[in-house]
């Protein structure tokens, strides 16, 4: 396995940069930030229809150019360096790649092709009011009307569900757990927006009343899908995480450079030389677990489950550490609302406990192992 990224990546990765610090300032990264629920229209449809972000890992007949998960996995880091506010988690990462995982070709005719033109906003909704990812349990209900699908009960925590017009749900059935696509404009649905650590993820508990389901998967190829999708999820926040880390830290040591104390730059410190060691040691191995875990889900290697659950768990522990470092470096200001440093620290605490926190996957793995 090679572990490493390819020089068409890094022009890849170029580009995005590119593009997001021209569009990401930091004045725009605080507007959105105190805004609900928005996020930057125009700047979504350029990602999707100049730059194809949208449709990288989708295939070409619907609209995409079938590149894979290491491209998508280059597009998170960016983004997860700028703190970026936009669905493309929701949307790209899960639902899209829950619609092709799934069984229901008319559903991948009807809502790729719209993801990948930036016209859909799409999401998943697994999780219920305890707030377990696992979906141990599952209270929503499909049942069978006038010949179809419908959905009755609520999930929590669901990203960007005030924005999304399509919605993956979990359900129970007579038939066993159910995979649906909802088309939220259609009666039946309704969103309330959940208060949030990390302005820049909106998340949402969605209640169906009635709401029509196509069915994408039922009984154990349910669990199936969920697994899969489940690394892919995994291994796209541990990119990301890897992104916001490697900007947190870029900011502790430019800071350290210029802000002087009894006339001689901070950096120059002892205690702060060995603190932005320490921070480039943890990014250095969730830089590493992170691309494992990337080239596992694209080559669908057979520790995938295992590298994801790692590359999370690793992620999650250094980005958090980095950003309350960086924070601590800067001080002061780092406490401030104008700079930007709360931003990565809230976004690395709201994305540690995204799809389980760092025990959450320990445990998993250990069971995996047999432990």
């Amino acid at each position: 396995m090679a572990l490493s990224y390819t020089s068409e990546h890094e022009e890849l990765r170029g580009s995005i940069r590119k593009f997001l610090d021209s569009e990401t300032n930091a004045a725009k990264r605080h507007l959105l930030a105190d805004s609900t629920g928005a996020y930057d229209v125009p700047q979504w449809k350029t990602m999707a229809q100049e730059l194809g972000l949208h449709g990288m890992a989708i295939p070409d007949e619907y609209g995409g150019s079938a590149f894979g998960f290491m491209e998508q996995s280059v597009v998170m880091e960016e983004m997860g360096r700028v703190v970026h506010r936009s669905p493309y988690f929701s949307t790209v990462i899960l639902a899209a790649t829950a619609l092709q995982l799934g069984d229901d070709e008319a559903a991948r005719a009807r809502w790729l092709p719209g993801i990948a033109s930036g016209d859909v906003i799409g999401t998943v909704a697994l999780v219920e009011a305890d707030g377990d990812w696992s979906a141990s349990t599952i209270t929503t209900k499909a049942r069978v009307e006038d010949g179809g699908r419908s959905l009755y009960g609520a999930k929590s925590f669901v990203t960007d569900g005030a924005a999304a017009e399509l919605i993956i749900v979990l359900a129970d059935s007579d038939e066993g757990e159910m995979l649906l696509a909802v088309d939220a404009r259609e009666p039946g649905t309704a969103v309330v927006d959940l208060p949030v650590l990390d302005q820049t993820r909106p998340l949402a508990t969605v209640i169906f009343n009635g709401a029509s389901g196509t069915v994408l998967a039922t009984g154990a190829r349910t669990r199936e899908i969920l697994a899969q999708l489940l690394d892919v999820a995994l291994s796209a926040l541990a990119a990301e995480q890897v992104g916001g880390a490697a900007r947190s830290l870029e900011m502790a040591v430019e800071y350290a450079k210029i802000r002087e104390q009894f006339g001689t730059a901070i950096g120059s410190f002892q205690a702060i030389k060995f603190k932005a060691a320490d921070m480039l040691l943890q990014l250095e191995a969730a830089r590493s677990a992170a691309l494992y875990a990337a080239r596992a889900v694209s080559d669908d290697a057979a520790d995938r489950t295992a590298a994801a659950a790692v590359a999370k768990a690793v992620c999650s522990d250094a980005y958090f550490a980095i950003a309350a470092e960086s924070i601590q470096i800067h001080g002061g200001i780092g406490f401030t609302w104008e700079h930007d440093a709360h931003l990565y620290f809230k976004r690395a605490k709201a994305s540690e406990l995204l799809f389980g926190n760092a025990d959450v996957h320990r445990e998993r793995l250990a069971k995996q192992l047999g432990w």
